[in-house]
């Protein structure tokens, strides 16, 4: 019965290395692949407030077989950002992230007022936004599945968009609208003075990363199935 089961996540090609083998043997015996779930804990150093992420058996195919990211693997890499490069350090005064769960195209067309007022509060949570940070967002475009990342400076007004497609923001005009009023409405809040209008930048990739190679993905694997592994999610 594990045999047949473990036929239904399939890896990428290739020679795969010790930890993946040993996260997919993991995953192979346990009950994850019955439709168990896990609810793994992040503390609110990670997104602002407390949260809670659900791991599933598609959550670890999405990591093996990296066609398509979902929210639950974006959020777990974040995760293993912020535990291992930020914690403890003055980075977590410079860079905040926004869970892609608190605001999508679907929140956004459903009730904007609310994504609007739970993306003011993460900001606030941050206290003294005089100092430039940058807040980064991954973004869910709802068409296909895309990811961009938004990354905001509230202290420049400055938005900065990261998208490996072709165009920018006047794509979703309503991501737009609402990240810019969110900003607005914050600086209001503080009784910050609007010198300018909101500048928005598309950024554009190092030369040398215009794309990752496979082995510059498969490095990035394999550091989230060790932090995987480590943290005892599975």
């Amino acid at each position: 019965m594990l045999d047949k089961a473990s036929k239904e996540i399939p890896t990428t090609s290739g020679t795969k290395s010790q930890i993946m083998m040993r996260l997919e043997k993991m995953v192979e015996e346990s009950d994850i692949m019955y439709g168990a779930i896990r609810s793994v804990d992040m503390d609110e150093g990670v997104f602002g407030i407390a949260h809670f992420e659900l791991i599933a058996k598609e959550d670890m195919q999405q990591l093996f077989e990296h066609e398509e990211l979902g929210i639950a693997v974006i959020h777990t890499y974040i995760w293993y950002m912020y535990d291992t490069l930020m914690r403890g350090t003055e980075l977590c005064n410079r860079f905040n992230f926004i869970a892609a769960s608190r605001i999508n195209t679907t929140f956004i067309t459903k009730n904007p007022t609310s994504v609007m007022n739970e993306l003011v509060d993460r900001f606030m949570v941050a206290g003294d936004n005089t100092t430039p940070s940058l807040y980064f967002l991954p973004f869910n475009s709802g068409n296909g599945g895309h990811w961009v990342l938004i990354d905001m400076d509230l202290s420049r007004l400055m938005v900065y968009y990261l998208d490996s497609l072709p165009g920018d923001w006047s794509k979703y005009p309503s991501m737009k609208k609402t990240v810019d009023a969110e900003i607005l409405k914050f600086r209001s809040k503080k009784n910050y003075r609007n010198r300018k209008d909101i500048t928005w930048v598309r950024v554009q990739y190092f030369d040398e990363y215009k794309s990752y190679s496979r082995a510059h993905l498969d490095e990035m694997k394999d550091e989230l199935c060790q932090f995987i592994i480590d943290h005892r999610i599975i």
